[in-house]
């Protein structure tokens, strides 16, 4: 049943096995490091996962080892900087799952797609303005585009992903952490609009995370100094941040909007 049809809004009953069964799942960036693991924990929790992935050839990597794994999964070029882009992957997905319960708004610039890490006044405007476009905007846009989706149904889950940076700054990295420090504060704003739809919006944001899918030994290296300023040892990869993730898509978590969980093994944040 699609959502327009349902005239039952609310989640629907789930199994602990399965926690988020009958349930579909956007995750824009889902074809490289982070959201990639983000994609396939939804989808062992039970949910049908849209890949909404502007390199199509990985998109297609991922919904092709979730599909392999017994789930259910759907690729969709998707570019979040263009209205018209996203409004084709809800498209997309009404036609291939008929609802939308969950949107992980991954997508960013950072990793797989580097930017320049130059002190603020040095970075050039075209770049800071990809940044924002990307990270920001697109962002908001997605949120624009699945929300009338989870209005009909009354109910959804929106997680934002943020960076623990946005609480305590970087050295050149202005625009990235401009944009994450947008996204929290996004977050606490769609939370009051959107909560009297049962829709809740909170934001997961990571610490320094070893999330290349190929890391070099001087790579490794960085994120190792950067673990000794944790209060837990170890560098933090994906695996550490699925679980957080799943609780913010889960019914457990139905009490909770509004809120950012820094997930990065107690570094610090001034």
């Amino acid at each position: 049943m699609s959502t327009t049809e349902s005239t039952q809004p609310g989640p629907a009953p789930v199994s602990t096995a399965a926690p988020l069964a009958g349930r579909v799942a956007v995750v824009t960036g889902a074809g490289h490091g982070i959201g990639r693991a983000y994609a396939r924990r939804l989808s062992e929790d039970g949910a049908a996962v849209v890949i909404a992935e502007v390199d199509a050839d990985a998109g297609k990597r991922t919904a092709a080892e979730i599909l392999d794994a017994g789930g259910q999964a759907l690729a969709v070029p998707t570019d979040v900087s263009d209205a018209g882009s996203l409004a084709a992957m809800v498209d997309a997905t009404i036609a291939e799952f008929g609802q939308i319960d969950i949107l992980v708004n991954n997508a960013a610039i950072f990793a797989s797609i580097p930017i320049s890490r130059s002190l603020f006044d040095q970075i050039d405007p075209a770049e800071w303005d990809l940044v924002l476009r990307v990270n920001l905007t697109g962002t908001w846009l997605a949120c624009r585009a699945v929300v009338p989706v989870m209005r009909r149904a009354g109910y959804g889950k929106i997680i934002n992903i943020s960076s623990d940076t946005a609480f305590k700054g970087v050295r050149g990295r202005a625009h990235y952490v401009a944009t994450k420090a947008g996204v929290v504060g996004l977050t606490r704003v769609l939370a009051h609009e959107l909560g009297p739809d049962g829709i809740r919006v909170n934001c997961l944001a990571p610490g320094s995370t070893l999330s290349e899918e190929s890391a070099d030994d001087e790579l490794l290296e960085t994120k190792q100094m950067k673990a000794r300023a944790q209060a837990l040892p170890g560098v933090l990869t994906p695996d550490d941040m699925v679980g957080t993730l799943s609780f913010l898509a889960s019914p457990d978590s139905d009490s909770l909007t509004g809120q950012a969980l820094l997930v990065n093994k107690g570094a610090a944040v001034h």
